[in-house]
C-alpha cells in the first residue's frame, strides 16, 4: 500500500483548522509511502481532571491520523473513508510533553480499511496502541 499521491503537510494541516484537530493541538508532522505521523501536546488541552493524558484525546490522535491516512489512499474525486470502529489500549501514562503517533495500514479492502495506530512518549515507549476500522464509502452528492 502506498499513498495515492505525493504527501502535502502542509495542506493536511490547513484543512484541520478549527476543527477539533486543531483545538487539541495535533498536527501532521511526517509521512512516509505507507504510514502517516503526527504529534499532540500533553497539557491543559488534553489532560483529564486527575493530570494525565485522557484516553478520549489520544483515541482522537489515533483517528485523526489513521483517517487523514485512509483518505490518501482512496480516489478522493469519487470517494471518502469515515471512522466505522475504534479500539485503544492504554499502555502508559503522561503528565507532561508530546505524544507521536504513527498510522500504518493493516487491511486495503474495497470497502474497508484497516489501520493500526501506535502513540509514543519522547523516549519511545508506547502510550496507547489503537485499531480503527474506517469505511469507504461514494462521496455524498449536493
Amino acid at each position: 500500500m502506498t499513498f495515492r499521491a505525493p504527501v502535502d503537510i502542509a495542506a493536511i494541516n490547513a484543512h484541520a483548522a478549527d476543527t477539533l484537530v486543531s483545538n487539541l493541538g495535533i498536527v501532521v508532522t511526517e509521512a512516509g509511502e505507507d504510514w502517516l505521523r503526527g504529534t499532540m501536546p500533553v497539557d491543559a488541552r488534553t489532560v483529564q481532571p486527575y493530570g494525565i493524558l485522557h484516553g478520549g484525546a489520544s483515541v482522537a490522535l489515533a483517528e485523526t491520523l489513521g483517517s487523514v491516512a485512509g483518505n490518501l489512499c482512496v480516489d478522493t474525486a469519487r470517494e471518502m473513508v469515515v471512522g466505522l470502529e475504534i479500539n485503544a489500549n492504554h499502555l502508559r501514562a503522561m503528565r507532561s510533553g508530546v505524544v507521536t503517533g504513527t498510522a500504518r495500514a493493516v487491511h486495503m479492502g474495497r470497502s474497508t480499511q484497516v489501520w493500526e495506530i501506535r502513540i509514543e512518549n519522547d523516549d519511545g515507549k508506547p502510550v496507547c496502541i489503537s485499531r480503527l476500522t474506517l469505511a469507504v464509502v461514494p462521496l455524498p452528492t449536493s
